[in-house]
């Protein structure tokens, strides 16, 4: 093992040193940019004032909720994007209506069906005269400097940047990974989790959704349940000045600027033509286009599920967040969400893939339960059995005694093949072609490159543990709070460690009890029974034994390593068929609810030792994870 350690650790630490010294020059710079300037099509195809823009429903409703508001009195038009075919409809309907402006910010952008569409319809919107600014963090988006030379030079009205690139490249390749992680871990650990599309100032979609299929139904086995809030009226200025924030920060990196782009650009002076996208499936991306310019389409999905709101804001951590961590104002966003949850009077209602909380929001739960009167704290969340990342799940699972007792949380976790997330996906699937195009037959654009997390790879190679089932699996992704019943967030944030401390986050809070409740809705759809779970202490059966191992259990939970105790104070409950559902502190409950086991509908694999290890211990990457 020694001998291992020394022949890798040698050649990792010959790369940090040479990756850390290997900046670009001003020379190289200015020699990629002079290309850049020279070889970029300028052409513009619509010779129109409005640059050729279709009507838009959506952004009519916004024009007129701008039209309509005071300082004093803001008017929104609000759209819960919960279906995964009307939010990537109300993408494309955005970017096709835009007439002077788009801005995308994301977290991943894959080149799949779904990322080849969106950045398909940006560079046309570009064509016709639309400025459109695409910031992405580096770690997970395009990964490819063929397709960001394309894109540096595909026209002159679009402008791609990455954020916070790895060692000054577009793409990090596995030693590069682990060389970040020990020579800059604070650094390369800090990512851009926001998500926003911002057309003409004036509407804008944030909350959970990266560009990838997983996100929107397209994925052939395990896709996310996850939700946006489109939002029209003064709130979009506040979107524009956040992203303005991140597109001029310093790590905002322009192409020209990372080493392995700059280079493609001056070995090659010729202009690479943009070439059409190549889909797997493209009789369903033609519906969705389709779906986006037919008015009865959009009225019905789009336009009469909207409510008018009065006061919305869109909040965002500031980038300076993840420069000096310590400051009160980079942490806006984090910091609100923290006093709206500790103002509860009556209900929380939380839904997070990711149930780790950090010390703050620890601290906040436990004083609202210790009230005399606490108010209701539910939570929607990933079983082992939907996740796909199993080792953040075990830290979930290492606490669970804590979230019941000393927090008072009412924990529902998904289930797999759960039945209301599956109606959504029938439905972004209607009518669609059976023949799937292989992969190699994807253009060199939608070429898949494995993306590598700390642990295992990110993006659509990433797959969770394997099931006893079979079927296609849903994992949770959405990110909301509901607040007694008067107002709610959706957003980016996922309530754990890393979104408080390490990642910028976005989302918006809508001071409305009609949205309220309709989000609310939404999320206990997700914790019915025959969706999700209930966690609940266990039933004691040997009373002496039972309590003696609840003590040991309690000590064990409480290390920081070998927490081994394999018998833990919480399980897995289903519904019996003939009862009717209900908290696990009623008295009925262990009548009606029968145990299913730590870790339901899991089979026995590497994924599900490693959950345990975890557990045991991995507490010490609790907040990276």
């Amino acid at each position: 093992m020694l001998g291992f350690l020394r022949r890798f650790s040698l050649p990792l630490l010959l790369a940090i040193l040479l990756l850390q010294g290997c900046t670009l020059s001003q020379a190289q710079i200015r020699r990629a940019d002079a290309i850049v300037a020279s070889t970029t099509d300028r052409s513009v195809n619509c010779a129109q004032a409005d640059h050729c823009a279709v009507p838009s429903p959506l952004l009519a409703e916004a024009t007129r909720a701008l039209a309509a508001s005071t300082p004093e009195q803001p008017v929104h038009v609000v759209t819960l994007l919960d279906d995964s075919e009307p939010a990537l409809a109300a993408r494309i309907n955005l970017i096709r209506a835009a007439r002077q402006s788009i801005d995308v910010q994301t977290y991943i952008w894959d080149q799949d069906d779904t990322g080849q569409l969106v950045l398909d319809e940006l560079v046309q919107a570009a064509r016709r005269g639309v400025q459109v600014r695409i910031l992405a963090d580096q770690l997970f988006s395009f990964n490819d400097p063929d397709l960001l030379d394309r894109l540096a030079r595909v026209n002159a009205n679009l402008q791609v940047r990455l954020y916070n690139p790895t060692f000054h490249k577009a793409r990090t390749q596995p030693l590069e990974f682990a060389a970040g992680i020990l020579c800059c871990f604070m650094q390369f650990n800090q990512r851009m989790h926001n998500k926003l599309l911002l057309v003409d100032d004036s509407i804008g979609i944030t909350g959970g959704r990266n560009y990838e299929d997983r996100y929107f139904n397209w994925d052939d086995d395990f896709d996310y349940v996850d939700r946006d809030v489109m939002v029209g009226g003064p709130a979009a200025k506040q979107m524009a000045a956040s992203f303005e924030l991140f597109w001029k920060h310093k790590r905002a990196v322009p192409l020209t600027h990372l080493r392995d782009v700059n280079q493609r650009i001056l070995d090659d002076n010729a202009t690479s033509a943009w070439p059409a996208p190549h889909y797997r499936r493209p009789l369903r991306v033609a519906q969705v286009q389709q779906a986006a310019e037919d008015p009865l389409w959009l009225r019905a999905w789009l336009v009469d599920p909207s409510l008018q709101a009065g006061k919305v804001d869109y909040f965002s951590d500031l980038p300076s967040k993840t420069d000096k961590p310590d400051k009160q104002r980079a942490l806006d966003f984090t910091q609100h969400i923290m006093r709206m949850i500790g103002d509860a009077k009556r209900e929380v209602l939380l839904q997070t893939p990711y149930l780790v909380m950090s010390k703050k929001a620890q601290r906040i739960f436990k004083r609202l339960h210790k009230r005399a009167e606490p108010p209701r704290v539910i939570v929607s969340t990933n079983s082992l059995a939907s996740t796909d990342a199993f080792a953040v799940y075990a830290m979930s699972y290492k606490h669970r005694k804590r979230y019941l007792k000393t927090f008072g949380f009412e924990i529902h976790e998904l289930k797999p093949h759960a039945p209301g997330p599956a109606v959504d996906n029938e439905l972004a699937n209607l009518g669609v072609d059976t023949t799937v195009l292989p992969a190699e037959t994807a253009s060199p654009a939608s070429a898949k490159q494995a993306r590598f997390h700390l642990l295992g790879s990110r993006g659509s190679n990433n797959r969770p543990a394997p099931l006893l089932s079979e079927g296609r699996r849903f994992g949770l992704h959405a990110k909301s709070i509901v607040i007694d019943d008067a107002f709610a967030m959706v957003g980016s944030h996922n309530f754990d460690p890393r979104s408080d401390h390490y990642n910028t986050e976005a989302g918006v809070i809508i001071y409305d009890p009609t949205f309220a409740d309709q989000l609310r809705h939404s999320i206990m759809r997700d914790t019915q029974p025959e969706n999700a779970w209930t966690i609940a202490p266990r039933q004691s059966t040997v009373p002496v034994l039972s309590d003696i191992s609840d003590a040991i259990g309690s000590i064990s939970e409480s290390l920081p390593l070998f927490d081994l105790w394999p018998f833990r104070y919480a399980t897995s409950y289903d519904l019996n068929p003939d009862c009717q559902p209900m908290r696990a502190s009623d008295p009925g409950f262990y009548a009606c609810y029968q145990p299913v086991g730590d870790f339901p509908d899991v089979a026995l694999s590497p994924k599900l030792i490693i959950t345990r290890l975890f557990t045991a211990f991995g507490v010490g990457a609790k907040g990276v994870l």
